[in-house]
């Protein structure tokens, strides 16, 4: 059973394609990748943040665990919304293609929100016919599935503390306009999380990044993992897209969610710990460390 890793890298040039990836030094490397409905040269990509870190750490994650590294689909979009556009179009009638049989799950990254590409999709997914496959969503996805109305038939975000601010204001329709006294620090995840449940617009699961990391399941906190503390942590960008993709490596492995939450929290410290990186340190430097730091499953 496969898993699907679905984004975008900031280039307008690089092609809609489809495959697996491997990981040499800082490189997000094609594989085994086809182009989607055209012909042309898929590069190398920089492993320095976004769905190609969160690519390049499930990827190295799966490896380390003996696991058939994930499927990616990437699209270039450096904001116009054009490559997310052609990637929801193609993603949503690929779903209903004998080729995606045998899915197991997918991870939803940086792609620019749009509702009618999110419900395309959905729609897609529960027109198959066949068990709809777990579903995991960060970023502008996150934001898609909030302002759709169907945030409930996700089975994970993974929000940080702002995020989850948007995700528990019923009336927002954007991060932007998220009211002031929601925006709140980590002490108030519980509240918000249980807000954001109760109106119908969080994932069955949340796992919410932040100095302290929490598992929420249902409305309710159902774990932390707050050790290692690694402050130093927290200047470098892109520590969220490898939690996501520590994420996406453990729920394709087949464990459970709730678990699958625990353990990518405490791999990504572990992996933060072997690292020892400074506030200059991307995120690049923290893959050779991956196989190291993976907490093991119970």
């Amino acid at each position: 059973m496969r898993w699907l890793i679905c984004g975008t890298v900031p280039d307008d040039a690089f092609p809609l394609c489809m495959g697996t990836w491997k990981v040499e030094g800082n490189m997000l490397v094609p594989e085994n990748v086809t182009v989607c409905g055209e012909e042309a040269f898929v590069p190398s990509v920089p492993v320095e943040r976004g769905t190609p870190a969160l690519a390049a750490a499930a990827v190295l994650a799966l490896e380390a665990m003996g696991g058939e590294p994930p499927s990616v689909l990437l699209a270039g979009d450096c904001g116009s919304s054009t490559g997310s556009g052609r990637l929801y179009a193609f993603l949503s009638s690929w779903l209903q293609s004998p080729d995606s049989a045998d899915l197991a799950g997918l991870t939803f990254h940086y792609l620019f929100p749009s509702v009618d590409g999110h419900n395309r999709i959905l729609m897609a997914l529960e027109e198959r016919g066949r068990p709809v496959p777990a579903l995991i969503a960060d970023a502008g996805f996150m934001y898609a599935a909030k302002m759709s109305g169907y945030a409930s038939r996700y089975d994970v975000f993974t929000p940080d503390a702002g995020e989850l601010a948007f995700l528990a204001d019923e009336k927002a329709p954007h991060p932007f306009y998220t009211r002031g006294f929601l925006l709140a620090g980590d002490r108030d995840v519980p509240e918000l999380a249980r807000l954001a449940w109760d109106h119908g617009d969080s994932a069955r699961f949340l796992l919410v990044k932040g100095a302290v990391d929490m598992v929420v399941e249902e409305g309710r906190v159902c774990g932390r993992v707050e050790d290692p503390c690694l402050p130093f942590m927290e200047p470098v960008g892109g520590t969220g897209d490898l939690v996501t993709g520590l994420l996406t490596a453990f729920a394709s492995a087949g464990v459970p969610l709730k678990e699958a939450c625990l353990l990518a929290a405490q791999s990504a410290r572990r992996t933060g710990e072997l690292t020892n990186p400074t506030p200059a340190t991307g995120i690049a430097a923290f893959m050779p460390f991956i196989g190291g730091g993976l907490a093991k499953p119970c």
